[in-house]
């Protein structure tokens, strides 16, 4: 496995009253033993293609073929889609880009998630339009930000480049039959490459909604398939309950709210490359679990940056949180601190010592004191930064969320009251309300 996952620190027993108690604990494995088999039984029934996607690295063949085309001639690639359809790809990404540009080549990925016009009208200034691709992601076909987006920009490309070559300059990812989106591909010659059925938004980011944008950025999507199919593979093999890792977080993070009405569920990253990981996460969890007046809140952070914004909260504010920290195997790393410089500012601490010694001091230092505080705290301990590593994370977290939707005893897989403000919106639009 790529890393550990350490729970001792959520517990009664270690941090006091604010952790979960032995009884608590021991109720919680025993009804995701149940929600386990459940699990274990659908997937074995060929169901939750989400996951096993993993399974299998075939399909990367024709889509590297296009982001190899597209790397050795574009400048820039748009992925236009919101939700699912962006923070996936955008979290693997970072794996690339600092923010500073593709360390491994390729072209500069833009992930328009967003509608604001002033982005949009920045962004078209800044774009050479003759050598930028699309990546148009609409699962149902009918999104109404990608729809917006597609209108604005897929005509100042087809002036760019001329309309007879869009399709070497756009794809559209959607699934099978009539829609918007697809009336769009057919009427401008782009290439569809199919989105699975059954594989909704923010669990998709191992199909070729995540694929593609890894594959323009240089990254091995075979490793992180690879990655993420070890963490599936052990849990579904696990003979008992307590070593599935997702089995065990689930457990754990619903006995807290029941036992000790904990609300909210911080994910603090210590690696900018792992920072997208909580955007990510914050829809999994949120719209997977918030149904039914039950589910808690997803909070994102960032370390070190967030102990100077948000850990003072943390520490001594409501005891509604529980905490997970992504540690980073970063000691030894980066460049060297000057020693005299250090010395002469009076921090001989630091003298000599390379960067990633004081992230990873501070990212140890961080959970030992929430822990001497009471507030239940779990690591991710993570032997290396890569793509292996990060598809091991997400698989781990899709199963958890699974898992404790099940707990809650809700679908994980739907999110109904969203769609009466996606109606709402066309409503505005036609007209048919002011």
């Amino acid at each position: 496995m790529t890393f550990k996952h350490l729970t001792d620190t959520c517990l009664a027993d270690h941090i006091g009253e604010g952790g979960l108690s032995d009884g608590a604990l021991t109720r919680g494995l025993m009804a995701a033993a149940p929600a386990h088999d459940r699990l274990c039984q659908v997937f074995g029934a060929g169901g939750l293609p989400a996951l096993g996607v993993v399974r299998d690295s075939g399909d990367l063949e024709d889509l590297s073929a296009l982001a190899e085309d597209w790397r050795g001639r574009l400048d820039d690639a748009v992925i236009l889609g919101t939700g699912g359809s962006s923070l996936g790809g955008k979290t693997l990404y970072a794996l690339s880009d600092r923010g500073f540009g593709p360390a491994l080549g390729g072209p500069r990925l833009h992930f328009l998630d967003n509608v604001d016009p002033d982005t949009m009208a920045a962004l078209l200034g800044a774009l050479d339009l003759a050598r930028t691709g699309l990546v148009i992601i609409s699962k149902s076909g009918g999104t109404a930000e990608t729809l917006a987006q597609c209108a604005v920009l897929l005509p100042a490309l087809a002036a760019a480049v001329g309309r007879a070559a869009l399709g070497d300059h756009a794809v559209v990812i959607t699934e099978a039959g009539e829609s918007p989106v697809s009336r769009i591909a057919a009427s401008h010659g782009l290439r569809v490459i199919a989105h699975h059925p059954g594989i909704g938004g923010r669990f998709s980011v191992f199909s070729v909604v995540g694929a593609l944008p890894g594959l323009l950025a240089g990254l091995d999507v075979a490793a992180l398939r690879r990655g993420a199919n070890e963490v599936l593979r052990a849990a579904l093999e696990a003979k008992r309950v307590e070593d599935v890792a997702p089995a065990l977080g689930a457990a754990i993070a619903m006995g807290l709210l029941q036992e000790r009405g904990i609300t909210q569920s911080v994910l603090m990253t210590y690696e900018d490359r792992w920072a997208n990981l909580g955007l990510w996460y914050r829809q999994l969890w949120a719209e997977s679990l918030g149904k039914d007046g039950t589910g808690t809140t997803p909070l994102r952070a960032l370390g070190t940056a967030d102990h100077h914004s948000q850990l003072q909260l943390y520490l001594a504010g409501p005891r509604d949180k529980m905490f997970t920290l992504v540690m980073p195997a970063c000691g030894g790393e980066g460049p060297v601190m000057d020693a005299a410089f250090a010395k002469a500012a009076g921090a001989a601490y630091l003298a000599g010592r390379p960067l990633g010694d004081l992230i990873a001091a501070s990212a140890r230092a961080t959970a030992e004191t929430l822990a001497k505080n009471g507030r239940p705290v779990r690591l991710l301990s993570v032997e290396r930064v890569d793509e292996a590593a990060l598809g091991g994370l997400m698989m781990h977290f899709m199963l958890e969320t699974i898992l404790a939707a099940d707990l809650l005893g809700v679908n994980p897989f739907d999110q109904p009251a969203v769609e009466e403000s996606k109606v709402l919106t066309r409503n505005y639009l036609d007209g048919a309300k002011t």
